[in-house]
């Protein structure tokens, strides 16, 4: 599937005070391919859907070995005084459920991920996602951070997520 990005195509002019321009012929191009949904996502969804019956909170994932996300656990934890974000492991049967739920491989420890009931959300996306759950000032936070385009934000992650256990180590079990 294709995501084309549509310019209108005019041949009309535009009057300035009084001048008149006209506008250039565009094409529609190209602009990005997106991959088609995984095929065995929708049962995902349905299997997992118990998750969220009786309790509708998000679910954080998060790599239980990476001090850093443990780290990151507990501050949310500590900033969520409401208990509106649950947590699981990425390594837990049920960790590698809701990543397959979210569409991703089960084995994927890459990136935090939060699920909601009809939405999941990974890597700067989870992150600003979770901070407009958690206490003031973090939601105004998340909102300023948003002006930072997705490109830059998803940068910056991944080069915080592939350097983690170099600087901040791993455990040896999963912690939370």
């Amino acid at each position: 599937m294709a995501l084309q990005l549509h310019v209108p195509v005019c041949a009309g002019l535009l009057n300035s005070g009084s001048r008149a321009y006209s506008l250039p012929q565009r094409k529609v191009s190209t602009f990005a391919t997106l991959s088609q949904p995984r095929s065995d996502s929708v049962n995902w969804v349905e299997a997992t859907n118990t998750f969220f019956l009786q309790d509708k909170r998000p679910i954080m994932l998060f790599d239980g070995v990476c001090n850093l996300c443990n780290g990151g656990v507990k501050f949310v934890r500590d900033n969520d005084r409401n208990k509106t974000i649950r947590y699981e492991a990425l390594q837990s049967e049920a960790g590698k459920m809701l990543l397959r739920r979210s569409g991703r491989a089960p084995d994927d420890i890459s990136s935090v991920v939060l699920v909601e009931k009809h939405r999941s959300y990974i890597k700067s996306e989870a992150v600003l996602k979770i901070m407009e759950y958690i206490d003031l000032p973090f939601p105004h936070l998340a909102a300023l951070l948003k002006l930072v385009p997705l490109f830059v934000r998803d940068f910056v992650y991944d080069n915080v997520a592939d350097n983690r256990y170099n600087v901040f180590g791993r455990s040896e079990s999963c912690e939370i």
